[in-house]
């Protein structure tokens, strides 16, 4: 008896699906209520106005609206600062 299979034995070749991270909706882009604007893992962007976050991180329209980024100080539970980049939907149409 053969220890190990003769054809197709290979231990190589396992590889996951791409899992599509990312923006999705740009700085003056609009979006719709619900409309994905940001896939990501932890917290690279954090929610503003309008905007929530799901239980896997992706940041979501709330209302009808003009994607904006902006950047805030935030201070942490240990008094340290740091930069923040948001994400907010406000109401408007694009320029």
């Amino acid at each position: 008896m053969a220890k190990t299979k003769a054809a197709g034995g290979s231990k190589l070749g396992r590889d996951s699906n791409p899992k599509y991270l990312g923006v999705k909706a740009y700085d003056g882009q609009t979006v719709k209520v619900g409309s994905v604007i940001i896939r990501q893992r932890g917290t690279k962007f954090a929610p503003g106005k309008n905007v929530k976050i799901g239980s896997d991180d992706t940041i979501y329209s709330v209302m009808d609206g003009v994607v904006s980024f902006s950047t805030k100080r935030k201070k942490g539970y240990d008094q340290k600062q740091r930069i923040v980049k948001m994400v907010n939907v406000v109401e408007g149409k694009k320029k």
